[in-house]
């Protein structure tokens, strides 16, 4: 598992943290388990860490980016393989 960003309100009262695993569903399911069970024990190390007059509430969500990213990929690489394919039956230069 990575946790690849945080992002906390501005009233300090919430943080919402994105991670991704390996895997499928079931890892991520997994995953988000382990950290939902370890919120407390995180929110005091967090205590322990920061002079905050309040410690934020984890909520703990699945980041997509990744996969959000890889289909932009494909897309363009779809939009550019049906503009220029391959074989030549377009103008040829100079005409």
């Amino acid at each position: 598992m990575t946790i690849t960003e945080v992002r906390v309100t501005p009233d300090l009262l919430l943080a919402r943290v994105y991670f991704t695993v390996l895997g499928g569903a079931e890892e991520e399911k997994a995953a988000r388990t382990g950290l939902e069970s370890a919120s407390g024990y995180l929110r005091g190390q967090l205590a322990a860490r920061l002079s905050l007059r309040v410690v934020p509430e984890l909520t703990f969500e699945v980041d997509r980016s990744a996969e959000y990213g890889r289909r932009i990929d494909q897309l363009l690489d779809e939009i550019s393989t049906e503009s220029h394919p391959d074989d030549d039956t377009g103008p040829t230069p100079g005409d």
